[in-house]
């Protein structure tokens, strides 16, 4: 065994290529997008390292190209996900006892698997499966995830340096076990980061994994289960189980051994969750933690000191990046009437300059939303914004689903502040506008405090110092991330630590060490070197 003390390497963020016409890594791309669009797979279900083809299939397409099937996947039923379970738990011992050093290995590995080997098929599987440009892909299937393997390693071992003080006499220490039982890991169709970090979060810990990807995103998680494997991931440890949600969640839920939930999605299906473990908590082992990160309805609030240029600029690319199917996106838009005929013209115009269709133009700035449920939901809003008299449609608004889920960039200006495109998460290309009377800023500031249910990600735009200040103490809990002057979207590992809290989710920071923490289940050790023998005290004596 060796006894050296060692540290493991400063993480760096992972740096965004740039796929500029002619480059390596564009010629590289474009090849892999060919090959995968050429060639149908057929997804298994992976427990214990071993490949499952159940016969129950579902059949992957692009959203750009519904018509195309880029894979069939196989189901989990009952039989797989009992059986995951029990891989899950068969595994749990053995992956406990590694040393941290030797897990962080593995995900040291696969995040350099992912800066070299990986980047092109997991970028072109995000793209071709999810609908994602070649730089929204980029910067979340390289980069964000190789930054979460290397930070979360870095995270681990802070976590363990932790200890407490001892007097002497006396060693205190504090052992960082891994929750006892099995995780619940379920991810979301928009970030393939997301998937690879909610299971791999609680894996770095110790824990063993049982994991239902979104059914939107199973192309991706495929080739992270492969990446896994390659990485050196003992089996059993991370169990993929793609199918039926309720299915899944109704015999995971049950289960006495059930450890954690660790979930990205919709604010319904984690309350879901959250009851159904309330339902059953007379039945476990030890009570199970829940994280989770749900929806958001993210705002940008303009002071009349704002940059007009800067603000139209990142309320663009915040709402309308990815199709605004971001957690994070910017949803609400709040101007001064003092500056809204000058902001209303740049955020036309920028919009006039965007291209919506196929990830494989990369002249395309948006591409489709993920499949037909959410075609039908976003145009809905459209549609009912068309018809109130209280809704004015500045631009976009068009849609057209023939050939993939195409929905225009959006502008809605709401005479009231309070109809359904303000106070609903939409998770689309809509970007719904209040404007309200600069004496009326301080009211205003209330207004979207208490708007909606939800508190993840905002921002705020201006040049007065003082009222920056000002408004970020006001607007203190109506956003889990802050920011100043610049778009409410892009949280990089390690810089800004993500989640919201409200109907936003439990507020455990991704990308930083509360959420690994999360992970484990403490046990504090006093060793006492020489105990005493009498049990008399010296105050007793005469």
């Amino acid at each position: 065994m060796n006894h050296a003390r060692t540290q493991l390497p400063m993480p760096v963020n992972e740096p965004v290529k740039e796929y500029e016409p002619g480059s390596p890594e564009r010629e590289t791309l474009i090849k892999e997008l060919k090959r995968q669009m050429e060639n149908r797979i057929e997804i298994p279900v992976m427990i214990n390292g071993t490949e499952i083809f159940t016969g129950n299939t579902v059949q992957t397409v692009c959203p750009h190209q519904h018509g195309h099937v880029l894979a069939s996947c196989h189901q989990a039923g009952p039989k797989e996900i009992r059986a995951a379970i029990d891989s899950a738990m068969a595994a749990r011992q053995e992956w406990a006892s590694f040393p941290y050093q030797e897990r962080a290995s593995i995900f040291l590995k696969a995040a350099e698997l992912i800066s070299k080997k990986y980047t092109h098929v997991l970028n072109a599987a995000t793209m071709l499966g999810q609908s994602k440009n070649v730089f929204q892909a980029e910067i979340d299937a390289t980069c964000e995830l190789a930054d979460f393997f290397r930070f979360n390693a870095w995270f681990m071992e802070e976590i363990y340096s932790q200890q407490p003080e001892s007097e002497k006499g006396v060693w205190n220490r504090i052992d960082y076990r891994p929750l006892e039982g099995f995780v619940f890991a379920l991810s979301p169709f928009n970030f393939t980061a997301i998937a690879g970090n909610l299971s791999s979060a609680p894996a770095m810990m110790g824990n063993t994994v049982v994991w239902k990807p979104s059914g939107t995103a199973v192309l991706s998680g495929y080739y992270l289960t492969r990446l896994f494997k390659e990485a050196g991931l003992p089996d059993g440890v991370i169990n993929f189980i793609p199918g039926s949600g309720a299915e899944i969640g109704n015999i995971l839920l049950a289960h006495q051994n059930l450890g954690g939930i660790h979930f990205t999605g919709s604010t319904a299906v984690f309350q879901n969750l959250w009851q159904g473990v309330g339902q059953n908590i007379r039945n476990y082992s030890a009570y199970p933690r829940l994280v989770g990160e749900t929806g958001g309805k993210d705002y940008i609030f303009i002071h009349p000191s704002a940059d007009l240029d800067q603000a139209a600029t990142a309320a663009i690319r915040g709402a309308f990046e990815y199709q605004g199917q971001k957690c994070s996106a910017c949803s609400r838009l709040y101007v001064p009437k003092s500056c809204w005929n000058g902001i209303k013209e740049k955020l036309i115009a920028r919009i006039e300059e965007i291209r919506t269709g196929d990830v494989m133009d990369f002249r395309n700035f948006c591409n489709a939303v993920i499949d037909k449920k959410a075609f039908d939901t976003i145009t809905g809003y459209i549609q009912r914004a068309e018809r109130s008299p209280e809704c004015e449609i500045l631009a976009g608004g068009s849609h057209d689903d023939a050939i993939g889920y195409f929905i225009d960039p959006t502008l809605i200006r709401c005479r009231d502040p309070f109809c359904e495109s303000m106070r609903e998460e939409i998770f689309g290309p809509v970007l719904s506008i209040f404007v309200y009377d600069d004496d009326q800023l301080a009211q205003t500031l209330d207004l979207l405090d208490s708007t909606t249910a939800y508190a993840l990600t905002g921002a705020v735009f201006a040049t007065d110092r003082k009222a920056i200040n000002e408004i970020m103490e006001r607007l203190k809990f109506s956003a889990g991330n802050f920011y100043i002057n610049d778009k409410p979207t892009g949280a990089v590992v390690g810089q800004q630590p993500f989640g919201g809290s409200r109907a936003s989710g439990t507020n455990d920071k991704a990308g930083s060490s509360l959420n690994l923490l999360r992970w484990t289940t403490p046990r504090t050790i006093k060793e006492t070197f020489v105990p005493p023998i009498q049990v008399a005290y010296p105050f007793m004596a005469h």
